[in-house]
């Protein structure tokens, strides 16, 4: 309980101080209508713990609702982001109810190289983040679900030069706030962009079972990005989880993504996904399952303050994970209004 008086309390400092400084003030609503085939009695459509992006099945509803203050590090800085809606409650599942709202409440500091940033912030893992607004397609694939949209601790990130950067995390815990056992993790990341080419290798490394400090998962992300004209861009992603269980067990999971993203112009862009995700021992995905789905996006952006996106979206399991079937077609209408 005094862990989240103290994020509360750190919240609203951070909103008065940006108020007094000028500081930056966004924000955006998220809605959209999601039709499933399947027409699941329970208007869920994914699996429980996943499904950030349209949740519910045959109804319009609020994906996510934000509203964020900041202020760049200069050289001290902070960022304020509170939302709701669906998206907020799927992300939080594994939170007490008073950090559901929070998705960003940090504060940084900048010189020359180096920046520093302790508070909640949002992960260093993964190609696809927490907002549809941001990503390639509506919603996100499966290596998005099930790796973390956030984190809370201290890092330090630290430029070598214009092509080479490095990030150290010392963290609660996987996609935590709260901290559920005693111990801590330790992400990392190298990174490397020049001309067309971007890559990053990212790690999280710590006991994540809760009340357990002696079993660890041990994660890694690798993710590529090359634009091959300045329109048309691809995307690879690869995945692989490890986690050691009682009894010198352990479970394994492999997963892996490609994208494309072609802009025809300011207003109009399509884009696609595959993936893949091998969790034969449920070790992240809550089935013993293969999981993968093919995702096609038709993006269309009237002005700059409104997006509307188009997902036809097809999954499938080994298990049957969906309204007790192993497959399932979703079209996915989706709406930004950003400020």
């Amino acid at each position: 309980m005094e862990s989240g008086k103290r994020v509360c309390y750190l919240s609203i400092a951070i909103l008065l101080v940006g108020v007094a400084a000028r500081a930056e003030i966004h924000g955006f609503v998220d809605m959209y209508y999601a039709r499933n085939s399947n027409h699941p009695g329970d208007h869920h459509n994914f699996i429980l713990g996943t499904g950030t992006t349209a949740e519910h099945a045959n109804e319009i509803a609020l994906n996510v609702a934000s509203f964020e203050v900041l202020r760049a590090p200069k050289p001290f800085g902070f960022h304020l982001n509170v939302i709701g809606g669906d998206g907020a409650n799927v992300v939080h599942i594994a939170e007490p109810r008073r950090f559901r709202n929070i998705y960003q409440a940090s504060v940084s500091y900048s010189k020359d190289k180096l920046t520093l940033e302790g508070g909640v912030f949002p992960s260093h893992i993964g190609f696809e983040g927490l907002f549809s607004k941001d990503n390639w397609n509506y919603t996100r694939g499966w290596l998005g679900e099930l790796s973390p949209y956030y984190q809370a601790g201290v890092k330090a990130a630290y430029a070598w030069n214009d092509r080479w950067s490095g990030q150290l995390h010392v963290l609660q815990g996987w996609q935590l706030i709260h901290d559920n056992n005693h111990a801590k993790s330790v992400g990392t990341q190298i990174a490397y962009s020049a001309g067309r080419l971007s890559a990053s290798l990212n790690t999280l490394i710590g006991p994540e079972l809760a009340d357990d400090d002696t079993d660890l998962r041990l994660f890694g992300d690798l993710i590529t990005t090359y634009n091959v004209t300045p329109k048309f861009s691809v995307a690879g992603s690869v995945d692989r989880g490890r986690q050691e269980l009682p009894g010198n067990a352990s479970a394994n999971w492999l997963g892996a993504s490609v994208w494309a993203r072609y802009a025809m112009n300011g207003r109009h862009a399509v884009a696609g996904r595959l993936d893949r995700l091998r969790d034969p021992d449920n070790g992240i995905s809550g089935f013993a399952q293969t999981l993968s789905s093919a995702t096609l996006t038709y993006e269309f952006n009237p002005t700059k303050n409104l997006i509307f996106k188009v997902d036809a979206r097809r999954d499938h399991s080994t298990a049957a994970v969906f309204s007790n079937r192993n497959n399932e077609n979703l079209l996915i209408f989706g709406a930004v209004a950003r400020f």
